[in-house]
């Protein structure tokens, strides 16, 4: 069996850490090139670096930043915000970067997934969803966009199963509505994502505890299914390390790559 991931989030605005709850009221939550080097040696699987204003304020990724967290590190690493070209993904790669993350421009242009695959291979190409319950009659989830602020009227699910088809490799799943809040992943969301495609789904959004984790990573008939975990707060505010979620997990029995000895309390 595939190991499950722990990949720490590393939200960067105006060249800082920040962390918020449903996408509003960022705090500051460290230096990103440091966070990145702690989360390295601590054990975690992967990164995931996302400048969450660059498709707001119409800004390309900031690229200097990127390669000096790149070169900091030894694990994968993936980078978002403001990527609207496969010139733009070229950068990005070259800075670093192992893998992409498309959000607003995917929607924009879905044609960009399957540039990106075919000049850079599936395995570079993440498409990131941000998805909010939907309000009415209607059960489900709606796409967001740009740092949450846009509604596409796109479904979810739907959606995930288009750009798979165009090519990505991955999907980093992100409820809005549990953004921050740690009162735990979406699990219905996640369950239903990875249910409808054929490649890794990353949960994100909510995750308060490590009973939480588990769940989203549960194959089980209750549990999320995902592949990966992604974590923000938990970890920028030293509630838990990687180690003690790792060793948490193994525990349970769960596929997880075990930290090595002198790492296991980072």
């Amino acid at each position: 069996m595939v190991a499950k991931r722990i990949i720490p989030c590393l939200d960067v605005a105006d060249g800082r850490v920040v962390k918020g709850v449903n996408f509003v009221g960022l705090r500051d939550a460290g230096d990103p090139v440091e966070l990145a080097c702690r989360y390295s040696a601590s054990g975690a699987d992967e990164l995931v670096f996302l400048d969450i204003a660059a498709s707001h304020q119409g800004r390309d990724t900031l690229v200097d930043l990127v390669r000096r967290t790149a070169e900091a590190v030894t694990i994968p690493f993936t980078v978002g915000g403001g990527i609207s070209s496969v010139e733009g993904i070229t950068a990005l790669l070259r800075a670093g970067a192992d893998k992409v993350s498309l959000n607003s421009s995917a929607v924009r242009d879905p044609e960009l997934v399957s540039r990106g695959a075919e000049r850079f291979g599936c395995q570079c190409i993440v498409v990131a969803i941000d998805a909010r319950r939907r309000q009415g009659a209607t059960p489900g989830w709606d796409v967001y966009v740009k740092g949450g602020r846009e509604n596409t009227g796109l479904d979810a699910v739907a959606w995930a199963r288009q750009v798979v088809a165009l090519g990505a490799g991955e999907i980093l799943l992100t409820s809005m509505d549990g953004d921050g809040t740690q009162a735990g992943y979406e699990l219905n969301l996640t369950r239903a994502v990875a249910e409808a495609v054929d490649v890794p789904v990353i949960a994100s959004g909510g995750a308060g505890c490590i009973d939480h984790i588990a769940q989203a990573l549960d194959m089980g008939p209750g549990g999320g299914k995902a592949s990966a975990a992604l974590l923000a707060s938990l970890l920028h505010d030293g509630v838990l390390t990687v180690g003690e979620i790792k060793a948490d997990l193994l525990a349970r029995g769960l596929p997880i790559r075990p930290v090595m000895a002198p790492y296991l309390g980072g």
